[in-house]
């Protein structure tokens, strides 16, 4: 009775504040403190009435203890952490809760059996021209976009090489498979770093420019380059003098937002327009190419400018999914920041260091989502996500992508590889990037997002945050293991591929907790 009455006591001393009002269901109690008091409450029980109902109950929830207090210390922030990410209901509508993000996410029954894409109800004849001169991605129209800071191409061995981009008559002595550019449409311009923060460009990138601008052909392709850009920002370039255009030139040089441009537009042997080369339709060897030259990139824009904490790197594919183009191409941007996606998942991180085994990858296997594995990266259907998500970890110790063995990055590379064959060329998607920032004292492993665009938010998601979602985690993993099934007997994809029910499901498969 003693107990009762004092636990009761303490309940309403709790729900009132320090200026004595009582706290109604939306307060600001503080739930740490709240669980704390009673915590300690039974400390105080247990010792002044030497009764062990009080010592059984902490023994009970010893361990849960530290979850709770966990938990709560989120729930505080913005997130809201959900100890069940997918529930599904009586109906069959699912619903999802994102263990990282907080996003909510529905999948109401009978939506998820449409089609996902929509081939285009009429096409265009290609000429034999169209193939290299489509678009100013093109091979032929490399000039089209600022100078290359890197490209990579085929040795005779059949290995990959980096090169330096070529200079202006040089960008035909070799096949680029992939080159990098600026972007001539930055985000993130030379000159919000160079105005915010000071920044200059290295020598070695000094020398370049100047060297490139020294050549007629390399100063004629800046002007063409800085003219194009000005025209298309609504100026006049005729009204300024040559050397008040070349003052613009760093721009295209010692940028933080880089394009990786793929060597085609069509697959080959394509004969109409809608026969787009994608992520998917590209070689194993090509897409590691493709993947080496995209995380070379990373690793330049942080060596070359000490201010950016971050670089996002991403893909859009087809213009539902953003891209400008219907050429395959990454993007690198290098930020100040480390972006809202980033800093909510180590908010989480620090909470729980072994996370992403525990909610991602283990979550996901419990439940029958994973969709391929092989030795270096884990793929499965992602859950609480706006769009239909596949999601790619790494298992590499090491959480930088540009540190990562040959071995472990054609890992990577196969699993994604693979994951967008089966998707498909006609599926819009964006391919999002997460690593751990330069500046962050956490590991976090390298994981990427593979985003089905194939539903448009509208009024109900913007009035309620809960977003619908076509397909459930279940469907894309079937769609998904199907194809892969598929694909993996023709040879198109990695053969050593395990999928769906021979992969080996081990729990903390992510050894980038230093823990494990």
């Amino acid at each position: 009775m003693l107990i009762a009455v004092g636990l009761a006591q303490l309940l309403f001393n709790v729900l009132i504040d320090h200026s004595g009002r009582i706290m109604n269901n939306q307060a600001v109690v503080d739930e740490t403190f709240f669980y704390e008091q009673i915590r300690d409450n039974a400390k105080t029980s247990r010792q002044c009435d030497g009764i062990c109902i009080w010592d059984q109950h902490i023994k009970l929830n010893l361990r849960h203890n530290t979850t709770v207090d966990n938990s709560l210390k989120v729930m505080n922030s913005s997130l809201h952490y959900s100890p069940t990410p997918i529930r599904t209901m009586a109906d069959g509508t699912i619903k999802q809760i994102h263990p990282f993000t907080g996003t909510e996410v529905w999948t109401v029954p009978g939506r998820g059996n449409r089609p996902l894409s929509h081939p285009a109800s009429t096409t265009v004849e290609l000429t034999d021209n169209d193939h290299t001169a489509f678009c100013a991605f093109c091979s032929d129209n490399m000039l089209s976009t600022p100078p290359e800071k890197t490209r990579i191409v085929r040795t005779t061995n059949g290995t990959c090489e980096i090169l330096p981009g070529a200079l202006p008559h040089e960008v035909h002595d070799n096949i680029a498979e992939f080159r990098r550019v600026p972007n001539l449409f930055e985000i993130v311009s030379y000159d919000y770093w160079h105005k915010n923060f000071g920044f200059e460009m290295d020598s070695d990138t000094a020398m370049r420019m100047a060297s490139y601008i020294a050549l007629p052909e390399g100063r004629e392709h800046v002007l063409a380059i800085i003219r194009t850009r000005l025209k298309a920002a609504g100026e006049d370039p005729t009204e300024l003098t040559e050397s008040e255009l070349l003052e613009k030139a760093p721009s295209y040089f010692a940028g933080g937002h880089d394009v990786i441009i793929g060597r085609r537009h069509f697959i080959d042997g394509a004969t109409n327009d809608s026969q787009l080369a994608s992520s998917g339709t590209l070689t194993r060897a090509e897409h590691e190419a493709f993947i080496q030259l995209t995380v070379d990139g990373i690793r330049d824009l942080y060596e070359k400018n000490r201010y950016a904490p971050y670089v996002v790197a991403f893909q859009n594919w087809l213009k539902p999914a953003g891209a400008s183009f219907d050429h395959l191409h990454k993007q690198l941007v290098a930020i100040d920041e480390r972006g809202g996606l980033v800093k909510d998942e180590l908010m989480q991180l620090r909470n729980n260091p072994n996370m992403y085994n525990e909610l991602a990858v283990d979550y996901a296997g419990y439940h029958n989502l994973i969709i391929a594995e092989n030795d270096f990266a884990v793929a499965f259907a992602g859950f609480g996500h706006r769009y239909p998500t596949i999601e790619i970890y790494s298992k590499s110790a090491t959480p930088e992508p540009w540190l990562h063995t040959t071995t472990e990055l054609r890992g990577m590379s196969d699993i994604i590889h693979a994951c967008h064959a089966a998707t498909g060329a006609q599926v819009p998607c964006n391919e999002e990037w997460v690593h751990k920032p330069v500046d962050v004292d956490m590991p976090m492993p390298w994981h990427v997002m593979i985003k089905w665009r194939v539903s448009t938010l509208a009024g109900f998601e913007g009035g309620s945050k809960i977003y619908l979602n076509t397909l459930s985690p279940q469907n894309v993993r079937d769609r998904m293991v199907k194809e892969m099934y598929r694909l993996r007997d023709e040879g198109h994809i990695a053969t050593d591929l395990r999928i769906a029910m021979e992969c080996s499901m081990e729990r903390n498969s992510l050894k980038y907790n230093p823990l494990l």
